[in-house]
């Protein structure tokens, strides 16, 4: 199973005030804000601990605090608050080394203004209300990306929202680490799964290598009988097994092969110490099937994957699964494959050859065997089911030449009209926003890849989150999208990234 990206994690909140109020006021500063912290360090929809700094005063802190914090490999972000009035150019030194994640809160230690009693002296103590409009005009004169939050520090809404903020820098820390495996190189001919891996190191922090597809092919048959063993019970327990692949089945041996896959794919990438990896049916070597049930089942567990290659994909799945922990749904790699196109009731038809991850369904899978028209190997195993009914976001990365560009659109995952018996793969069926033509005609002017990631656990506001932090176009497509809007963003988006990038 995939480990907490959360544990031991810590996003540290710093409190700005200065030394004009005294030592008096500073100590109550300091009990208010560690009020606060104790506020959302409890909330249930913050997956990450919430650490207390002392309140800073000057320049020196200020800067020494914002250092450590960016050593600190625990520290997914850091929280901004100015409690008091903390005059801004003390923050520019700190702010010129940050590198974290920065989130502002706005927010003052009283839920209500104590209408009868407010003097000076509280005035004087509860000054949020500028002083965090003179952090904020720092913070944009000097360009620094942040996320900001309004609102009291105990209310849901404010919680809520901090927290997908938090899952975001935990999927931005996860790509400072990643290490991406490569069995095999891209699908011949295709353009979208190409892109630069040195920008995408330094965009991201992903390393992306490869590797033979015949080392995975020696692992495979290095495997021991008693791993597959272990793998078969674990398969009868969760899964609908077809006869022919049960251990009495004429098949079964098709299955223990796939078992074998399994194990040596999770022992190469626990060997590189890798959280995501591609293959492609053009580059199998001595495999005798293209990995399918193997990769559905790595990617339940968290790991990324990109099918024919396509590592950007791998990428986003693994930040998906990472952002989504803990919470109901999924994410799977995707690909729009048909459409229902009648008039007023368009839906798309999403599916893969075989890799599409059963983390989006609530329901039991099958374990089916079918044959496969490309790739020329043996049939290969697979798990079958539909995903749930679920809101959902279909995002895409792909390398526009002088940039990476990620196109989201929301969707909402419902059921299909008829059972489809003869579809031999997993599948899911959604309506995109704002309607079918909309959607499909801001897509293709985007560029998007056709692989794509599904994910019902994160919506749209984590990927916005995430894309702020790694400096990534963000392209939407939702419920208030016009094609002609989308394209005058895209122009628009053209210039100024080309303008903030430098000629």
């Amino acid at each position: 199973m995939m480990e907490n990206p959360f544990e031991n994690k810590e996003i540290w909140f710093l409190t700005g005030s200065q030394g004009l109020y005294g030592q008096e006021t500073l100590n109550q500063v300091a009990e208010q804000s560690q009020q606060i912290v104790a506020d959302l360090d409890s909330a249930k929809n913050i997956p990450v601990k919430i650490v207390w700094k002392p309140v800073l005063t000057d320049s020196d802190k200020i800067l020494r605090t914002i250092l450590d914090a960016g050593s600190n490999d625990n520290v997914i972000g850091v929280i901004a608050w100015m409690h008091t009035f903390s005059p801004a150019k003390m923050w520019i030194r700190g702010l010129e080394a940050l590198r974290k994640p920065l989130l502002h809160l706005h927010t003052q230690s009283n839920e209500k203004l104590p209408w009868s009693t407010i003097d000076m002296d509280f005035m004087n103590l509860n000054q949020a209300a500028h002083g965090d409009r003179e952090f904020g005009y720092i913070l944009t004169r000097m360009g620094v990306p942040r996320t900001t939050v309004v609102g009291f520090a105990a209310h849901e809404e404010t919680t809520s929202r901090i927290g997908v903020w938090a899952r975001a820098a935990t999927g931005w820390n996860e790509t400072q680490h990643m290490k991406m495996v490569r069995f095999g190189d891209n699908m011949r001919d295709v353009a979208v799964t190409e892109g630069d891996k040195t920008e995408a190191e330094i965009r991201f922090g992903a390393s992306i290598n490869t590797w033979s597809v015949n080392e995975l092919a020696e692992a495979v048959e290095a495997v021991s009988d008693e791993v597959v063993d272990t793998l078969i019970s674990e398969y009868l327990d969760l899964y609908e097994i077809a006869p022919e692949l049960l251990p009495d089945g004429n098949r079964h041996d098709s299955l223990r092969y796939a078992a074998r896959q399994e194990a040596a794919i999770r022992g190469f990438l626990e060997e590189q110490n890798a959280s995501a990896f591609t293959d492609t049916f053009q580059d199998l070597g001595a495999l005798k099937q293209l990995p399918g049930f193997a990769v559905q089942r790595l990617m339940a567990d968290g790991y990324g994957f990109g099918a024919e290659g396509d590592w950007k994909t791998g990428i986003l799945i693994r930040i998906a699964k990472v952002m989504g922990y803990g919470l109901p749904g999924g994410a799977s790699l995707m690909e729009d494959y048909c459409y229902n196109l009648e008039q007023g009731d368009e839906k798309i038809l999403g599916a893969h050859m075989l890799e599409v991850c059963p983390s989006l369904t609530s329901t039991k899978p099958t374990v089916e065997i079918h044959p496969l028209g490309i790739g020329d190997r043996e049939d290969p195993v697979r798990l079958k089911f539909s995903a749930d009914s679920a809101s959902g976001v279909v995002i895409a990365l792909s390398d526009v030449r002088d940039r990476f560009r990620l196109t989201a659109n929301e969707v909402e995952v419902i059921q299909p009209d008829e059972p489809m018996p003869n579809l031999p793969v997993a599948s899911a069926v959604w309506k995109p926003a704002p309607d079918f033509q909309t959607s499909t005609n801001c897509w293709l002017a985007a560029g998007a890849a056709h692989h794509t990631v599904l994910t019902t656990q994160v919506g749209l506001e984590a990927w916005r989150d995430f894309s702020k932090i790694a400096g990534v176009e963000l392209a939407e497509i939702t419920d208030g999208t016009t094609t002609h809007g989308f394209e005058e963003t895209l122009r628009w988006n053209n210039v100024y990234y080309r303008v903030a990038q430098g000629f």
